[in-house]
C-alpha cells in the first residue's frame, strides 16, 4: 500500500485504458484532467511500438516519457528515443526458432521496423490498425539481428502460447523478459524491458518515492509494476491472477474502470 500522497499515476493502454474497441472515452479524458488538477502526474505504458502511443498525447496532454514495447523503448512525445534496451544479440534467433516450434506466428520490432513473414496472418491487420503503422514482410528472419526491441509469438491457442512461455523461462531463465500482453501474445524483451522498470524510472526521473506511485492494468505483464509501485489496481476485465497481485480492483472496460478507478482509489489516496 502507498505511503504518503499519491504523486503519479502511470496507466497500461490496451484493456485498461481504452475500450475494448480501442477509444479513449470522455470519461477517461476527464479523469486524467483530474489528476492532473490534483497534482497528480500521469503516464502511459503499453506492450505496442512507440508509434501506437502517439495518439494518446494530445487529448490527455500527456508530458511525461511514453513507455513502449513494455519499457523496452522510452521516448519523448515527439518519439525522441530517451533510452532502448534491445533484446540480446544470441538470443534473437533462439527465441525466432523456439516460437516457431510451438506453432507460434513470429514478429519482430527492429527499431521503427515491424517485420512478419505473413501479412495475412493472425491478428496482424488489427495492430497494424491499432499502432498505425504498416509491417515489412520478409521471407524469412536471418537478416534481421542487433537492435531487436521486441520479438512476439502470436497464436488464438492459448495452451500453445501458454507452452512457449514456458519453454521460453526454461530455456533463457533472466536472460530475457517473457510476459503474456494479451492473451495471443507472448512478448520476449530485454531483461530489464519490464513494467517495474518503468515505475523505477519514472521515480527516479520525477524524484517521486515508488510508494507513491500507482499503477493500474490487466494483463499479466502488468503485475512487474504493480509489484513496484506503491498502490495497485486491477481492471474488472483481467484475470483471477492479475487481480489477486494488486490491491484494488476496479470495474471493466466496458465500464469505464480506469475513470472509475481514479476516482475511487487514486484521488480517495491523495
Amino acid at each position: 500500500m502507498s505511503e504518503g500522497p499519491i504523486r503519479l499515476l502511470l496507466s497500461d493502454v490496451d484493456g485498461t485504458l481504452v475500450t475494448p474497441d480501442k477509444e479513449l472515452t470522455e470519461d477517461s479524458i476527464a479523469a486524467v484532467r483530474r489528476l492532473r488538477q490534483a497534482g497528480i502526474e500521469f503516464a502511459i505504458t503499453s506492450a505496442r511500438p512507440p508509434a501506437g502511443l502517439v495518439q494518446f498525447v494530445a487529448p490527455l496532454g500527456l508530458t511525461t516519457p511514453l513507455a513502449a514495447f513494455n519499457g523496452g523503448a522510452l521516448v519523448d512525445a515527439d518519439l525522441t528515443v530517451i533510452e532502448e534496451k534491445v533484446v540480446p544479440d544470441d538470443a534473437v534467433t533462439p527465441t525466432i526458432e523456439l516460437l516457431a516450434v510451438h506453432d507460434l506466428s513470429v514478429w519482430v520490432y527492429q527499431g521503427t521496423d515491424w517485420f512478419v513473414l505473413d501479412r495475412d496472418g493472425e491478428h496482424v491487420d488489427r495492430e497494424a490498425w491499432i499502432c498505425g503503422c504498416e509491417p515489412t514482410v520478409l521471407a524469412d528472419f536471418r537478416g534481421v539481428n542487433g537492435g531487436v526491441l521486441k520479438i512476439v509469438g502470436v497464436s488464438d491457442d492459448a495452451a500453445a502460447g501458454a507452452a512457449a512461455l514456458l519453454a521460453m523461462d526454461k530455456r533463457f531463465g533472466r536472460r530475457i523478459t517473457a510476459t503474456r500482453s494479451q492473451t495471443y501474445f507472448l512478448d520476449v524483451t530485454h531483461p530489464e524491458a519490464n513494467k517495474g522498470q518503468v515505475v523505477t524510472y519514472l521515480s527516479k526521473r520525477y524524484g517521486i518515492a515508488p510508494a507513491q506511485i500507482a499503477t493500474i492494468g490487466d494483463m499479466h505483464n502488468d503485475v512487474a509494476m504493480f509489484e513496484v509501485a506503491g498502490l495497485s489496481v486491477a481492471m474488472g476485465n483481467a484475470d483471477d491472477a492479475v487481480q489477486r497481485a494488486a490491491n484494488y480492483v476496479t470495474t471493466s472496460n466496458v465500464e469505464e474502470g480506469f475513470a472509475n478507478a481514479v476516482n475511487e482509489f487514486i484521488l480517495s489516496a491523495s
